[in-house]
Parts: C-alpha cells; structure tokens; sequence
C-alpha cells in the first residue's frame, strides 16, 4: 500500500472527513483491521484565507510547494490537496515535487462521466466558480457543461463559506438556502451538482437533493486509494 500525503487545514473541519473516508476506504476493499498509510501537513488557514482575498495566489502557491516538498521528503507516494479553491495553485504544487499530484477536478470529472451526466452544476467558492483552473478540467478533459449560480447566490456561498463552514457553524438555513439555489439551478436542466467545496457535502446530505450530488471530498479520497492500492 503507498503512503497518501494530505495537505491540510483547508479548513480542518473538511480535513477530519478526508482521514475518516480514507481509512474506511481501506477497510471496505481490504478488510480486517486494514487501515490507510496517511502523512498530513496541515496549514493555519487563517494564513491562506487572507492571502486570498488579498489575491496572492502566488504566495499561496509558495506555502503549497513548502509543504507538498515536506510530504515527499517524509515519505508520501503522492499528494492530495484536501480542498477545492486551492487547486488554483495546483502548478506550484507539481513543480515542487516528483511524485503524482491527484487533482480533486480529475476525480469529479471521472465521476461524472462515470454516471453519463452532461449539464453539471458547481457550488463551491466565488474563487472556485469564477476562475477557470477547475472548470476548464470539466469541460476540456471531460466535455460537460458546468453551470455555475447567479451573481446574487455565489456571493451567498463565498459568505457562509468563509464565515459559517470553515469555522464548524452547519446551520439549517444556510442548507435550506443552498438547497433553494440547487433548484433554481435544476429548473435550468443540470443534471446534477458538484458540492465543490470540501464542507458543502457536511452541510447538504446527498438524500435531500433530488438530483445525483457529487461530494468532491468522497470523490477525492477514492481516487486516492483506489493509487494507493494499485
């Protein structure tokens, strides 16, 4: 079994359920008391989210090589980044480090076409919906159509993101309110929905959505074993 780096912290409350899906991942397909080979380097997020919204992605991108760099040198046969937005720096992570990146993007595309969806909706960040670094994977890698939400509503989510999830806060409004945009969405004919944003998946259970939901942590960590075992 290879050893699986996680970069970290981003937030820590996504963190915690990349660990748990990694072990239970490996106790499904290997049972007994088989457990994951896991290295984590985990980041003060705090130091993240304000070269974020300062838009210094290049310094984000320094600290991202520092710790994929410690990972491999502690070890770890790939690394996986345990968030959405910060595969923006995703290039800075490769060119720090000479084992495999598993980009979370390739992971959801791969499991959306695995379910022969088209038309995918994305929730995530204003910066994960905006910017192209994880779009661009879907529809050039993957031929879908990705629909992102109205102005009016990616603020909404840039907000309890940053202020309510990563800091632990899962209120019921806030789901009925992102359970509201996903119809609005649906009444435009997606197909389903990328919860892409590590902690949407914590704060909206697939069984409440009437369409497929993609939990790009779950997606994620499979990818991860699915490497790590072969």
């Amino acid at each position: 079994m290879k050893t699986i780096g996680l970069i970290g912290g981003m937030s820590w409350e996504s963190s915690k359920v990349y660990y748990e899906y990694l072990n239970k991942l490996v106790q499904q397909k290997l049972g007994g008391s088989h457990s994951a080979k896991i290295i984590m380097s985990s980041v003060d997020f705090s130091e993240i989210e304000k070269y974020s919204f300062e838009d210094n992605w290049d310094a984000i991108g320094e600290l991202m090589a520092i710790h994929a760099a410690k990972l491999e040198k502690a070890g770890a046969d790939m690394i996986v980044l345990c968030t959405n937005t910060i595969h923006l720096v995703s290039n800075a992570i490769k060119d720090a480090i000479t084992m495999p990146f598993l980009h979370i993007a390739d992971a959801t595309g791969r499991a959306i076409e695995e379910q022969g969806l088209q038309k995918i909706a994305l929730l995530g960040t204003q910066f994960t919906m905006e910017k192209d670094f994880y779009t661009r994977i879907l529809e050039d890698q993957y031929g879908l159509e990705v629909i992102i939400p109205e102005l009016e509503d990616r603020v909404f989510l840039q907000d309890i993101i940053y202020n309510e999830l990563v800091k632990g806060k899962f209120t019921t409004d806030a789901k009925e309110k992102c359970l509201n945009i996903i119809s609005k969405l649906q009444n435009q004919g997606v197909e389903g929905v990328i919860l892409g944003c590590t902690e949407l998946p914590i704060l909206i259970p697939d069984k409440e959505v009437a369409l497929p939901t993609f939990n790009t942590t779950l997606v994620h960590s499979q990818m991860a074993i699915d490497f790590a075992l072969n």
